[in-house]
C-alpha cells in the first residue's frame, strides 16, 4: 500500500501588495478557487502535458502542495524561460510574495499532468503569532506548512492546533482524528481534498 501524505498550513501573518501589469492569480483560467474565507483562498491548478497558464500575478504570500509527479518551467516578462522543474507528489514549497509580487507563467513541458494546490494568505486572523508544532518542511512570513508521510496505520504525535489551520490531502486516505479524551473522528478524504480548521483542537491524527 502506498503511503498517506498531507500537509498542513498554518496562517500567521498576510501582507497584501497590489501591483499592476498581468492578470491576477484569482483571473487566471487554471487556477480554480476551491477553498475561500477571510483568511486563505485555495486554488487547484492543472496542467496537460503542453499547456502553459496566462502571464499571472502572485500578490500574497503563499504555498504551493503538489499533487502529481510533473516536469514545470517558468518564465516572466522580459525573461527568458527558467530550467525545468521536477516535483513529485508531497513536494511542498512557500513564496514571500506578499511584499514582493511575482509575475510569471507556468508551462507543462513533461508528458504526465501538472497538478498542485496553491493556497495564498488573504490576511492575518486574529491572536497571536504560535510555536511551531513540530519542524516546518517550509514557511514565510504569512504561514508554515508541514509535510507528514503516514504508513498504513501509523498516525502523528499528538499536538494542537492553537491557529487555523488547512489540511491538504495529497493521497487518498481514511484518517481518523483522536482528542485526548478519547473521543474520534473518521474522515475518508481524497488527493486534493482540503480541510480548514479555525478553532483551538488538540489531536492526533491516524
Amino acid at each position: 500500500m502506498n503511503s498517506a501524505l498531507f500537509g498542513l498550513v498554518m496562517v500567521m501573518v498576510a501582507m497584501p501588495f497590489p501591483q499592476d501589469g498581468a492578470v491576477p492569480v484569482e483571473k487566471e483560467p487554471s487556477h480554480k478557487t476551491v477553498l475561500t474565507n477571510d483568511y486563505v483562498q485555495a486554488f487547484r491548478v492543472t496542467l496537460q502535458p503542453g499547456e502553459t497558464t496566462l502571464m499571472h500575478i502572485h500578490s500574497h504570500d503563499d504555498a504551493a502542495v503538489r499533487l502529481s509527479s510533473a516536469t514545470t518551467a517558468a518564465d516572466s516578462p522580459g525573461q527568458p524561460m527558467g530550467p525545468p522543474e521536477q516535483v513529485s507528489p508531497g513536494f511542498v514549497s512557500v513564496r514571500d510574495t506578499g511584499s514582493k509580487p511575482l509575475t510569471h507563467r507556468v508551462h507543462n513541458v513533461g508528458t504526465t499532468v501538472f497538478d498542485v494546490i496553491d493556497v495564498q494568505v488573504l490576511k492575518r486572523p486574529p491572536g497571536p503569532a504560535s510555536t511551531p508544532i513540530a519542524t516546518p518542511a517550509a514557511e514565510n512570513a504569512s504561514m508554515r506548512v508541514y509535510r507528514y508521510e503516514l504508513e498504513p496505520g501509523a498516525g502523528t504525535p499528538q499536538h494542537t492546533h492553537v491557529r487555523p489551520y488547512l489540511l491538504v490531502a495529497v493521497t487518498d486516505i481514511n484518517l481518523r482524528m483522536t482528542s485526548p479524551d478519547g473521543s474520534s473522528m473518521e474522515d475518508q478524504v481524497k488527493a486534493g481534498d482540503r480541510r480548514w480548521g479555525d478553532s483551538t483542537v488538540t489531536l492526533a491524527t491516524i
